[in-house]
């Protein structure tokens, strides 16, 4: 289904009439070659008919919205196949699971690599594949399936990019709906290394950790809960035989449990308010270099209220002296998140007593969800609207 001209019109109006005064209107340049004119991604516009029942009501709703036709990462996953992604994905549970150790390799997460190192072998991943993954070893020898995952990930989490060779033969070896679902399934397993990394989610004692780290772990967690939130229930406690018997999260703690701290997304901008929202978003986007998140983002934060000036110490990296302590607590925060994949416990603790745990656990997930988004548009090279001016410098 091809968006119509009048659609387009209308998206490309709204975004210029949203770019701040004084900003010259841009001269699309010319699309790479594996990218649709239309679509302006290396996919082409979704088809209603190739979707499913359920993916057919979102692609419907996102229609009737101003914006008349689903863009942006929500519609590059409609490409994909629509399964439960963790247990039902066509590509089966041992590239799945190489997928998410993929992820927590690049993430430099070990909860999340621990976790689901277990569950890869229960399915029967050869520990010869996790152990190129573990220590980032070279790729020859491996079946080229295994291999394209392993060097899309290492290419997309460490360049915030996918060179179109590399996009190219992922392609050809796992063809269109396995690839979204690798790519779906790596953004939102940095989203859960977010949360992890965030709330310094430790395993449980006894629970070997066999990821090689370039730091070391602050010690701010609670003995209960391993993490920086305590154990909501204290007599429920998980031993690591029975842990390694069901391959599945200890009881008590985990991402889940984590996420229940929050009171959740939509209540969030009543808490605390859209500027603050925007300002997290601006902080992910230029963290993973989204150009296309930062530039459809950074009108909305301003209409919010974020002064210009922080706008361009996010843009800029520039120091955070002079911010107030909200603004000052939440870039830190961020940029020690997804820069360094390690939260030092000053900086927890500023952000914690900036916002309190309950809006801290929902802005992390704000934040993660963008992480997700900005992994889906880097591999699919989405391209601004014909005529949008790109606000982000890139290196």
């Amino acid at each position: 289904m091809k968006m119509k001209r009048w659609v387009r019109a209308a998206v490309v109006a709204a975004l210029a009439a949203a770019l701040p005064s004084g900003l010259p209107a841009a001269h699309a340049g010319q699309l790479p070659d594996d990218v649709n004119p239309e679509s302006r991604s290396r996919l082409p516009p979704i088809d209603r008919e190739e979707l499913d029942p359920t993916r057919r009501e979102a692609f419907d709703a996102a229609v009737a919205s101003p914006a008349g036709t689903p863009t942006g990462a929500a519609a590059l996953r409609l490409h994909g196949s629509g399964a439960s992604l963790r247990f039902e994905a066509p590509m089966g549970r041992r590239l799945t699971e190489l997928t998410v150790l993929t992820t927590a390799r690049e993430y430099d997460q070990p909860y999340e690599w621990a976790l689901h190192e277990l569950e890869a072998l229960a399915v029967g991943l050869g520990d010869g594949v996790i152990d190129v993954v573990r220590h980032r070893r070279p790729l020859a020898g491996l079946p080229d399936r295994q291999a394209i995952i392993i060097e899309l990930g290492r290419e997309l989490f460490g360049t915030r990019a996918l060179g179109s060779d590399t996009y190219a033969r992922a392609l050809a070896l796992l063809g269109k709906t396995n690839l979204v679902d690798v790519v779906d399934v790596m953004g939102r397993y940095a989203s859960t290394a977010a949360t992890l990394t965030a709330f310094n989610q430790r395993m449980p004692e006894g629970w070997r950790q066999s990821l090689p780290l370039p730091f070391t772990h602050p010690d701010d967690i609670h003995p209960d809960s391993r993490s920086r939130v305590p154990l909501r229930s204290p007599g429920s406690r998980t031993s690591v035989a029975e842990l390694y018997g069901r391959m599945l999260s200890p009881s008590g703690i985990g991402p889940g449990v984590i996420r229940s701290y929050g009171a959740g997304q939509d209540t969030l901008e009543a808490r605390v308010g859209r500027r603050l929202m925007q300002l997290a978003v601006l902080v992910t986007a230029r963290a993973h270099d989204s150009q296309y998140d930062w530039t459809l983002n950074e009108p909305r934060a301003r209409d919010a209220g974020l002064e210009p000036e922080i706008i361009d110490v996010v843009r800029h990296g520039r120091p955070l002296a002079g911010l107030d302590e909200q603004d000052t607590a939440l870039i830190a925060f961020g940029r020690e998140l997804f820069g360094d994949h390690n939260v030092g416990a000053e900086t927890y603790a500023r952000a914690e007593r900036a916002f309190g745990v309950q809006d801290l656990v929902d802005i992390v997930g704000l934040m993660g969800a963008h992480a997700a988004d900005a992994a889906v548009l880097a591999a699919f090279d989405q391209h601004l609207p014909e005529g949008v001016e790109p606000l982000l410098p890139l290196p």
